[in-house]
């Protein structure tokens, strides 16, 4: 079977409401510990993703130099940011996506400074042709109340308002756990594996 026939049969099951043709998925891991909670959380949802049959690829800002946004608004004309990092080439994964998944510690009650500096610096993608349409943030913290993840939602959920195309389809906390592998068993893993596989 060629690629176009194989393409045609996804566009006709999707028009009849079967299976969605492929999706092409970032998840970003935006703790810099190693096998930090938040991390686990995102290789779930990933594995879901990609059972799902679409393309998973994951991102973790471990060893990533990302710096912080100049407000220079030089990204608006050139439609790239003129500072040379890694965050250039992320935004343009970011760009092509239709989905993205965040996946964030809980600091203080909001989502991670680094997470905070992608997005700033993700500005170029404002008034693009960007593809994402569908968000998901996935959480870990030490705090277990239901409410701590409020700041860090609403926080993404500012940025998403900025992309008329784009909603948050959805979140995962996980609650109580703190130090590495504490994650492990915690119901939290299921539901983002499903949350992913659900795509």
């Amino acid at each position: 079977m060629s690629m176009f026939m194989f393409w045609q049969m996804n566009r006709v099951n999707a028009l009849r409401g079967g299976t969605e043709m492929t999706k092409n998925v970032l998840v970003i891991s935006t703790n810099l510990r190693k096998n930090s909670n938040s991390e686990v959380l995102a290789d779930s949802f990933a594995r879901g993703a990609e059972e799902a049959g679409h393309h998973v690829e994951k991102i973790t800002l471990k060893d990533k130099k990302i710096a912080f946004c100049k407000g220079c608004m030089a990204c608006m004309k050139l439609k790239a940011c003129v500072m040379k990092d890694d965050a250039i080439e992320i935004a343009a994964k970011m760009h092509d996506a239709e989905v993205i998944a965040f996946a964030s510690p809980i600091y203080y009650y909001e989502m991670s400074g680094q997470m905070k500096t992608l997005l700033d610096r993700a500005n170029s993608l404002y008034d693009s042709d960007y593809k994402f349409t569908d968000i998901y943030m996935l959480t870990a913290a030490a705090e277990d109340d239901e409410h701590a993840t409020d700041r860090a939602v609403g926080g993404l959920t500012g940025w998403i308002d900025c992309f008329p195309r784009a909603s948050l389809k959805g979140t995962v906390f996980a609650g109580g756990v703190n130090d590495e592998g504490e994650i492990d068993g915690h119901p939290a893993l299921e539901k983002a594996y499903e949350m992913g596989k659900s795509i």
